[in-house]
C-alpha cells in the first residue's frame, strides 16, 4: 500500500470463492446467460467459478491493465474479445461481463462501451465504480486496498502489543 492512511482487506481463497458463489446465486435469477466475459487477469478466477455454477459454456476473456502493481494509470486493451462473441451479442445473445473489482469504473466503463448490452458483475465494489456494475457481492470504501489471494503469501505476524515472549 501506497498511502498510510488506505485500509487493507486481505482476502483468501476460501472467502473468494464464498464470495464468488454467491455473485453467482445473485445471477442465477438474471440469467441463464450465454456467454461470460472475464477481465484478465481479476475476473479469471470470479468468472470461471461463475460459469461453472450457472452452466456458461462459452467463457472468454478481456484483457485490461489499468495499474502498475498499486498505481492506476490510463487503460489499456491487450486482448481484445473475439469476434463470435460479439456476433453473439449482437444477435441477441446474453452476456455476463466479470471482474473481481470495480474501483474507480475506468476499466469497466471502457469493456462495457464494447458490450453496451451486456449484465456486468463483480465479487467487490468501491465507491466510485459503483455505478458501472450491475451486480456485485460487496462494497469496500475507496480507500481500502484489497489483496486477494493470489496477491497473498502465508506469513507470521507479530502480536498487536509488540511482544516477542
Amino acid at each position: 500500500m501506497s498511502n498510510p492512511n488506505e485500509k487493507s482487506f486481505p482476502v483468501t481463497w476460501d472467502q473468494f470463492h464464498r464470495d464468488s458463489r454467491a455473485l453467482a446465486w445473485r445471477l442465477a435469477s438474471i440469467g441463464p446467460f450465454d456467454a461470460v466475459v472475464a477481465i484478465a487477469r481479476g475476473g479469471l478466477v470470479p468468472a470461471a467459478i461463475v460459469a461453472r455454477e450457472l452452466n456458461i459454456r462459452t467463457v472468454e476473456t478481456v484483457a485490461a491493465k489499468s495499474y502498475d502493481h498499486q498505481n492506476q494509470s490510463g487503460i489499456s486493451i491487450l486482448k481484445e474479445i473475439s469476434q463470435p462473441v460479439f456476433d453473439l451479442a449482437k444477435r441477441g445473445g446474453k452476456i455476463l461481463i466479470v471482474d473481481d473489482l470495480v474501483d474507480t469504473g475506468n476499466t469497466a466503463r471502457v469493456v462495457r462501451d464494447m458490450l453496451p448490452g451486456a449484465h456486468f458483475a463483480t465479487v467487490y465494489a468501491k465507491p466510485k465504480g459503483r455505478d458501472m456494475v450491475d451486480t456485485f457481492i460487496t462494497e469496500v470504501s475507496q480507500d481500502t486496498w484489497i489483496f486477494f489471494p493470489w496477491d497473498l503469501d502465508v506469513a507470521y505476524v507479530a502480536p498487536i502489543s509488540g511482544a516477542t515472549d
